[in-house]
């Protein structure tokens, strides 16, 4: 299922719901096994999730970091490279901040389809 994040400080980011459940446990939210289609971080709980979510991106151990150097033509291509907790978690921890310096609410809902 494809989630879409709102919040009125903020564009909208839009990922998967695998994807963005274990951003939402770092973030303190409950969920073990789904996410559920609609939810909410109310703007008190937005400090602690943003502290939650920059923890986790603090022990990823996966390197982000690309060698540009190489003029090996043998590299992988970068689509086929795995993404890590911290490229993925980034644009919903900016939406986070944004929406704490605003004091406005982040909900999540089953993005519509085209």
């Amino acid at each position: 299922m494809l989630v879409v994040f709102h919040s009125k400080a903020a564009a909208e980011v839009l990922m998967f719901a695998k994807d963005a459940l274990p951003i939402l446990q770092a973030a303190g939210k409950p969920y073990t096994d789904t996410l559920p289609e609609r939810g909410v971080i109310i703007r008190d709980q937005l400090e602690s999730a943003i502290k939650g979510i920059e923890q986790a991106m603090a022990i990823d151990t996966s390197s982000d970091e690309t060698d540009d150097n190489d003029d090996n033509d043998s590299k992988e291509h970068p689509i086929s490279q795995p993404v890590s907790f911290r490229r993925r978690a980034f644009p919903l921890l900016s939406m986070l901040r944004v929406s704490h310096e605003r004091n406005v609410d982040v909900t999540w809902e089953p993005a519509p389809t085209w």
